[in-house]
């Protein structure tokens, strides 16, 4: 008798056995089912091994309800206290499978077939298989008998008698038997189709590779031809209605249920193509239409049903074609296309739980070792298996993967099956997700042999495989590259030159000769550099051929590698494999601005790492000018100055353009800015910030060697066009203007002699020849334009204004603010201009037609000869010209009585404009996003070709190189260009209504 408050002794056992609802097992061991061993310890010791004991004493007690009488149940109750093999397998499968019990619940007497024990019954193949099929004569009969042999299948897998590639393989024999009893079935319903016609069924995925999952589509491909002296096409119908009738046995609903979907949308034309062609149909398709991937699905093709020889025939024909995909012409495109895991279509939600598709998943895994066939097998017919671990192991014996780098990687592709097929199991039901439930993740890991902390134990063993699948995913290409210029251990495996040449191509690289004598001088030797840049290498060597020029960042590499080599710090930070590592692949590769910004000072690496050079995030004015202004103080003369804030704005500008292109691009961990305005506005911030900095130096320098401390004038520069309005680019000019004002009582013509030595002075020392980048000022807004002087005093500007001004010159006026010199006479400047530009009841009619008048006629003059003006950023329709002028013209209209106006940053005009009511949410919206497209199109062609560009290159890998920077990825070029012409064509639309009326 149980004390009340006090567990029995059965609870606590129960509790040590591994059961999670006690009281209800008690229930269950006590029914009139398994009296006659209830107390049998061997029971319980057996329930306690399964993956879910609950789960495996309720299937349990189904079964034996289930029984037909008295004496199946004794049967049943004897073997299994007996017999240790059935006692194991029965409850095995009823612990790790709720369908399987369901299946045992309603054929009582298929327990039998878990009986047998002999060395025959331990790895079936397809003919066992068939056997177990052999009286099905119905779907319905078809699928029980499936279930049956599948029930053998999870028993030895869940026992241990198989490992996962054994079970997997079993389970694609299972398949072959079953296609063709299903083809059996559709063959005897239609005896005269099947007298008309050969129909081969060749396997595909992973039925194909001989690595099926417990429930999977099975891929198919069907080839037809006709009998001898049979029509064609009549042939070819007959063979279309069995192909459709064996896809609906094994593919519908029944009582019983449905197997699996037979899925042959691998066909060529997929869906849209005919289900079943003949061989030389197939064969023209694969010679002139197919893409690259039908390739890589094609090396598991494999004949399982129908008529086999044709099977054979297909696979035959078409094999030359698939060892030659990597020869063409847009492999490298295909290739770094499909690279990228397609993870786009996974809710956000389930990407973390992704078995399969997610980062370091299945399918991480298997493209790898596909990829790398299809680039050596045409050379190596060792490695043509259809199965993943086998091609594995090819790979690793012929020296194209590193035998470390394998075993890890079949470990892992060992675990992640292992859980797929796990959770595949339990119900029966397609799918890759990891579940969210404690108690499935708890039977999961039980089954795994995780019994002291199975949940805990699960996510860490799962999380550590996919761990290593990620961190070897890209190293499994590019470490073998490494080992065919190094020293190998005698008896090692390495990479022919030729195969090295070809996985170099292969990869996106246009010089392999040249990349392997960069690797060969990155990685030989024994120095502590050398064996850093090997670990490193491999990694980087991934990140390269993700750019578009995965040459240049090869090299660019080696010229940094050689100038920081024996530098401690360069070396520690290459050390770390992290962002700045990373961060260096991706500016090296990017384009030509920012590598020559490096190599003309290499130090500046230090930026793309966390340390003390500040990291990636752009410095503000007053830093820069302190710095700018500590360095003049320290430097002897004026142009030793003026060098050292040229230093300072050269290295500034590579943090700029590598945060840009860092941000543009995205890492592993972080992904693109999604805001493209916001990264538009932090290239403008910070390059208009470092050209005023720039400026105040070089005033300080020529000041101070021309005149000590004090100029004879007071002096400031007012900054015009995109630099007034902090929109530069790394190609712009500054616009500016120069104003003085003598004191009173000072020589009026000395100061203008001085202000004017000071102009040609900085404008000769920002523009010497020298290792970093000139600086051009551009005076042209000046009143009376080229022809005028340079500098002019405060009263002579007031004096121009005030009776000659042309609206023009109110418009170029908008974007006047003050950035270095005398900040009070900068301040009166601007108090000077703001009549002129925000005029009062704004803009007479005769000025709007005028302002109307300009545009019309730069449209037609300055765009240049040749160009393509829908492509245009500058002066094409839709671009940055329309778009300023737009919202200039509404600044002069309306900037008197609409303080938000009264700005030179043309978004936040818009902005304003947009909220006193002036243009509709709608429009603004669309001049904004073909405002921020135009810009970074320029400084994308800037970052690329070095030097700056109104329109889209026309060099295809220059282009391409712009398509990343904007987020398109290979291939899509031609969709980053339909993209600009859409939103142009759209802001052109506004612009006409706007601007012109219209």
């Amino acid at each position: 008798m149980t004390v009340p408050g006090r567990r029995s002794s059965t609870f606590t056992r129960l509790l040590r056995h591994g059961f999670t609802d006690p009281s209800a097992a008690e229930r269950l061991l006590d029914s009139d089912q398994l009296l006659p061993v209830r107390s049998d310890p061997v029971l319980l010791e057996a329930l306690g091994a399964t993956a879910d004991p609950d789960l495996a004493l309720l299937g349990l007690v189904r079964l034996l309800e289930a029984q037909p009488g008295a004496t199946a149940r004794r049967e049943l109750l004897d073997t299994l206290i007996a017999a240790k093999p059935l006692r194991d397998r029965l409850l095995g499968v009823l612990g790790a499978s709720a369908a399987l019990g369901d299946h045992l619940a309603r054929h009582p007497r298929d327990w039998e077939a878990l009986v047998t024990y002999e060395p025959r019954d331990l790895h079936p193949g397809v003919e066992e298989f068939e056997r177990g099929l052999s009286e099905a004569d119905d779907p319905v009969s078809l699928r029980i008998a499936y279930r049956r042999c599948l029930l053998s299948i999870a028993a030895r897998d869940v026992c241990g008698t198989t490992d996962v590639a054994e079970t997997a393989a079993e389970l694609a024999d299972l398949a072959t038997a079953t296609l063709r009893a299903a083809l059996a079935l559709a063959r005897t319903a239609a005896p005269e189709d099947a007298a008309l016609c050969r129909l081969a069924v060749v396997a595909m995925g992973k039925c194909g590779g001989h690595e099926l999952n417990y429930v999977s589509d099975v891929d198919v491909i069907f080839v037809g031809e006709a009998v001898e002296g049979a029509d064609e096409d009549k042939a070819l119908r007959s063979a279309t209605r069995l192909a459709s009738h064996m896809m609906r046995v094994c593919s519908e609903t029944t009582v019983e249920g449905s197997i699996w979907p037979v899925d042959a949308n691998l066909r060529p034309e997929g869906r849209n193509g005919p289900l079943v062609r003949t061989l030389s149909s197939h064969l023209a398709y694969y010679q002139r239409w197919a893409k690259t991937w039908e390739f890589q699905a094609l090396l598991k093709a494999r004949p399982v049903a129908g008529d086999i020889e044709l099977g054979e025939e297909y696979v035959v024909a078409l094999e030359p074609l698939v060892w030659k995909a990597a020869e063409r012409e847009n492999f490298v495109a295909d290739v770094q296309k499909m690279r990228r895991r397609v993870v786009e279509n996974i809710p956000a939600a389930e990407i973390d739980r992704e078995l399969k598709l997610g980062p370091g998943g299945l399918r991480d895994v298997e493209f790898a070792v596909q990829l790398l066939q299809l680039v050596h097998g045409r050379t190596d017919a060792g490695l043509r298996s259809g199965t993943t671990l086998d091609a594995l192991r090819a790979l690793a014996a012929g020296g194209y993967v590193g035998r470390a780098d394998a075993v890890q990687l079949d470990e892992a592709y060992r675990f992640l099956r292992s859980m797929e097929h796990r959770i595949q199991l339990y119900r029966l039901r397609r799918t890759h997700l990891v579940p969210e439930d404690e108690a499935d993740q708890r039977r999961i890991g039980r089954s795994l042999g995780l019994r002291v902390e199975p949940v805990a134990e699960l996510n860490r063993e799962w999380r550590r495989h996919a761990a290593v699948v990620r961190r070897l995913h890209e190293k499994l290409f590019y470490r073998p590259l490494l080992d065919a210029v190094a020293q190998l251990a005698p008896g090692e495996a390495r990479l022919s030159p030729e195969a090295a040449r070809e996985r170099l191509v292969a990869l996106g690289y246009n010089d392999p000769a040249a990349a392997l004598r960069h690797l060969e001088a990155l990685a030989s030797g024994v120095t502590r550099k050398s064996a850093i840049q090997r670990t490193l290498l491999p990694v980087l060597l991934g990140w390269f051929a993700d750019s578009a020029d995965p040459d240049a960042g090869l090299l660019n590499f080696r010229k940094v590698s050689d100038a920081l080599g024996k530098t401690p710090w360069y070396l520690r930070l290459l050390r770390d494999e992290g962002a700045a590592a990373e961060n260096l692949a991706r500016v090296l590769s990017a384009g030509r601005l920012a590598p020559d910004l490096l190599m003309r000072a290499p130090e500046a690496v230090a930026l793309l790492g966390d340390g003390d050079g500040g990291g990636l995030t752009p410095r503000t004015r007053e830093h820069l000018e302190q710095e700018i202004l500590a360095a003049v103080r320290r430097a002897e003369n004026a142009q030793q100055a003026v060098t050292a804030a040229r230093g300072v704005r050269r290295r500034e500008l590579f943090r700029t353009a590598a945060a840009d292109i860092v941000g543009s691009y995205g890492t592993e961990t972080q992904p693109a800015e999604a805001d493209e305005g916001a990264l538009v506005d932090r290239v403008g911030a910070a390059v208009s910030d470092l050209t005023a900095a720039t400026l105040a130096g070089t005033l300080r320098a020529v000041v101070r060697e021309g005149w000590g401390d004090t100029l004879p004038t007071r002096f400031a520069i007012i900054g015009m066009g995109r630099f007034g309005g902090h929109e530069l680019g790394y190609g712009s000019d500054a616009d500016v203007l120069f104003v003085h004002e003598p004191p009173e009582g000072a020589d009026e013509r000395a100061a203008a002699e001085a202000a004017g030595k000071v102009v040609s002075e900085m404008r000769r020392l920002l523009q010497i020849p020298s290792a970093d980048p000139p600086l051009l000022i551009d005076a042209d807004l000046r009143p009376e334009g080229r022809t005028g002087p340079l500098v002019r005093t405060l009263k002579s500007y007031e004096a121009y204004y005030r009776r000659w001004s042309l609206v023009w010159e109110s418009q170029a006026l908008l974007r006047a603010a003050p950035f270095a010199g005398d900040e009070e006479l900068g301040r009166r400047f601007i108090a000077l201009i703001d009549p002129l530009r925000y005029p009062a009841e704004g803009l007479g009619e005769d000025a709007v037609r005028e302002i109307r008048r300009l545009k019309a006629r730069m449209e037609s003059e300055r765009l240049p000869r040749g160009a393509d003006p829908k492509l245009h950023t500058k002066l094409g329709p839709g671009g940055l010209s329309d778009v300023e002028w737009t919202v200039q013209l509404i600044q002069l209209q309306h900037g008197w009585a609409e303080p938000g106006l009264r700005t030179t940053r043309t978004r936040e005009a818009l902005a304003a404009a947009c909220a006193a009511g002036l243009i509709s949410a709608e429009d603004a919206a669309i001049l904004d996003e073909a405002w921020v497209l135009a810009t970074r199109v320029r400084n994308a062609v800037m970052l690329v070709r070095g030097r700056a560009g109104d329109t889209f290159p026309s060099d295809g890998r220059e282009l391409a190189a712009v398509g990343r920077y904007l987020g398109y990825g290979d291939g899509h070029v031609g969709d980053m260009l339909d993209a600009y012409r859409r939103s142009a064509r759209r802001a052109r639309s506004v612009v006409e209504e706007l601007f012109y009326g219209a």
